[in-house]
């Protein structure tokens, strides 16, 4: 914790170690926790409370360092910071973040491995065998790889000498009290303070009781009035435990939590340690004890589940479009000249993702803001968010051709072209009519998510993915308004060679 406290962006550093005496939070009793708060990135005038601004320069006074540009940063220095060599460091989570996590998966962390079995030792056994070669993986973070530690706490186990107490004449009863009241403590009575209610308890002070040897001087009184020993009546060692003890579906489970590499999918992380682990085992180096099985959990599973419902989704989206416009137009050439934007506006899309995923893309800064920083750019998996911006895009993407088809289509109808001059001319003099509308339709959309791209609150980590493809394919779908005209007059050219073609016949 002081390690943390020296990095100069932390405010508070706040560590936990055991649990809460509460049946809601079931963690192991070795649980430590840290808590971190982080200083605003700007200060802030303490009289009005807005950012402070350099009287020198207009621009606002930071409390980060130039090189730290968001959390991600900060965290990265955490782990450099408080590295202790033979310790690992957890997945980086936010209170709300990580609760939704632990929800959603059960563990602490956005991929895991659960462990099942029939006994803590095997459990235990395996899941340091799996942790040492997950470590191993080349896109999983090696630090990150954390199984629990279900054995190794230590317990206070107080075997109560049948045979001796009844030759002394104790109850077992009398031994349990004696215990409870002396190590334990009871609650007696509860005191009122105003509101407050505050329990009193009774037990031997800590020096009384602090030692196995304190604890068999403990006197037990017999039914003749003679005060016995601990030690005569009952055998008082410690010894080793579980920690934490987990079970779904009538089995003892364990977890193997880890994280992956900047730059992988989890999708594709989890099938890398899956073919990983099952090459071990085929070639006898990871050797599990019997009646053990894992598999893999965490967040990636609402990806899979995605991706089978897009593949029924985004189809269908494509066909419904299709059929809208040609219900438009009554023309198969021509919904194919509008929909053509759909794929100029998807090729758009990934090209931006593409981009956002480069070290060198938008790596300047203006007015000493950093344009990387700003747009939040970094590498954009397919998660569900950016397939739903590819979906939000679909309908967009075709504003260009209908605007061009429509209005050619009422010039064409309103003047018969009599030569492919003629038609020509009519293309182009309807395309300069419509380039304006068309290209306020499209500048609607990439100003309105120019605020969204830069967000950086909560629910931006589902705005920014979501669009990212719109926006993208926006920019690109301006090419639009060159090819559907040009697509609109080839077609009629053909149609007319045709006519002539048949009235020459």
């Amino acid at each position: 914790n002081l390690a943390i406290k020296h990095i100069p962006e932390v405010q508070t550093v706040v560590g936990k170690i055991g649990r809460v005496d509460s049946a809601l939070d079931p963690a192991p009793i070795s649980m430590m926790e840290t808590t971190v708060s982080v200083k605003p990135k700007y200060k802030s005038d303490p009289k009005t409370g807005r950012i402070a601004l350099n009287p020198k320069t207009g621009l606002p006074v930071r409390n980060w360092r130039p090189q730290i540009h968001s959390m991600n940063d900060i965290w990265k220095e955490i782990v450099k910071a408080a590295h202790v060599p033979g310790t690992t460091a957890a997945p980086r989570l936010e209170p709300i973040a990580g609760r939704i996590m632990m929800l959603q998966t059960g563990m602490r962390s956005s991929m895991g491995l659960k462990i099942r079995g029939s006994n803590l030792e095997d459990l235990d056994k395996a899941g340091l065998q799996i942790e040492k070669y997950l470590k191993q993986v080349p896109s999983i973070v090696p630090s990150s790889v954390y199984a629990d530690r279900l054995l190794g706490a230590a317990y206070l186990e107080i075997n109560i000498n049948r045979p001796a107490i009844a030759r002394y004449g104790v109850n077992i009863k009398d031994v349990d009290d004696v215990i409870e009241i002396a190590i334990g403590g009871r609650k007696i009575t509860t005191t009122v303070e105003g509101r407050e209610r505050y329990p009193v308890r009774v037990r031997y002070e800590r020096e009384l009781r602090d030692s196995v040897e304190a604890l068999n001087n403990i006197l037990v009184p017999a039914s003749n009035g003679v005060q016995v020993p601990m030690n005569l009546v009952a055998k008082i060692r410690y010894v080793r435990g579980p920690m934490v003890i987990k079970s779904e579906d009538t089995f003892l489970v364990s977890y193997v939590i880890f994280d992956k590499k900047p730059g992988h999918a989890e999708v594709n992380v989890v099938h890398d340690a899956d073919r990983y682990l099952k090459e071990k085992i085929a070639t006898g180096a990871l050797k599990l004890p019997p009646n053990i099985s894992f598999w893999f959990t965490g967040s990636y599973e609402n990806q899979v589940r995605s991706e089978k419902t897009m593949m029924i989704v985004i189809p269908g989206t494509l066909l419904v479009i299709f059929f809208i416009l040609y219900f438009q137009f009554k023309s198969v050439p021509t919904t194919l000249n509008v929909f053509s934007g759909i794929f100029v506006a998807w090729a758009g899309g990934f090209l931006l993702i593409w981009l956002y995923g480069q070290p060198w893309f938008l790596d300047f800064s203006i007015f000493g803001v950093n344009m990387r920083s700003l747009f939040q750019v970094r590498t954009y998996n397919l998660s569900v968010a950016v397939w739903v911006g590819f979906l939000a895009l679909f309908g967009i993407a075709t504003n260009n051709g209908v605007i061009y088809s429509t209005y050619l289509d009422q010039v064409f109808e309103e003047h018969v072209p009599h030569s492919v001059r003629e038609i020509r001319q009519a293309t182009i003099e309807a395309a300069l009519k419509r380039i304006r509308p068309a290209l306020m339709t499209a500048a609607c959309a990439i100003l309105a998510l120019i605020p969204v791209l830069t967000s950086t609150g909560r629910g931006s980590d589902v705005m920014v993915p979501m669009a990212l493809p719109t926006f993208g394919g926006m920019l690109f779908t301006t090419i639009t308004v060159f090819v559907v005209p040009v697509i609109y007059c080839w077609e009629k050219e053909v149609q007319f060679g045709r006519m002539i073609k048949k009235a020459t016949s």
